[in-house]
């Protein structure tokens, strides 16, 4: 088994939640690390860490980022990252496979499931060893205690209890 950590240059960690049921609303966290452990060949032998800084929150609006690291949401100060650790890799062929672990967000830790679109492995500019990988899924933000809510005077959710992640990852195999 080889180790493998996230290039953070040439990755992304993203989400989307519906706004007013009719649009979306995306978001990144600037702040990330991944390790894997890896042999190289077939993904149904890795093992994933990852975790992200809450307050490296990013909407494209401060005041809502503001909002999102107080307790109606992350609670940055309290609970300053989310985790997540991999528990079982399942190929279902040459490029797709899916990804179960434990996501931890605040004090809650609940098992998801997450889709992985292996693109391949190449050398750099650096001769040094790539992988990338599309990760996406689905979580319930109620069921790890992001609760907050309200509704329009028509009765629209302002924001919806679904989010949907969508992760570009680049691992470099280490020496």
């Amino acid at each position: 088994m080889t180790t493998w950590k996230i290039d953070n240059m040439h990755s992304q960690i993203g989400f989307k939640v519906k706004h007013l049921v009719v649009t979306n609303v995306s978001g990144i966290f600037g702040k990330f690390d991944a390790t894997m452990e890896w042999s190289g060949k077939d993904l149904t032998d890795a093992k994933v860490n990852f975790s992200a800084q809450t307050d490296s929150i990013s909407t494209g609006n401060e005041q809502r980022d503001g909002h999102l690291k107080t307790d109606d949401f992350f609670n940055s100060a309290k609970y300053p990252e989310i985790k997540f650790e991999s528990k079982k890799v399942n190929k279902s062929d040459e490029h797709n496979y899916t990804l179960e672990g434990m996501l931890t967000i605040r004090d809650i830790t609940k098992p998801i499931t997450l889709n992985v679109v292996y693109g391949g492995t190449v050398k750099n500019a650096y001769n040094m060893t790539v992988a990338g990988f599309e990760i996406s899924g689905k979580i319930n933000r109620r069921d790890f205690g992001l609760k907050w809510s309200a509704a329009t005077e028509a009765g629209h959710i302002v924001v919806s209890d679904e989010v949907r992640l969508d992760l570009t990852a680049e691992m470099i195999q280490q020496n």
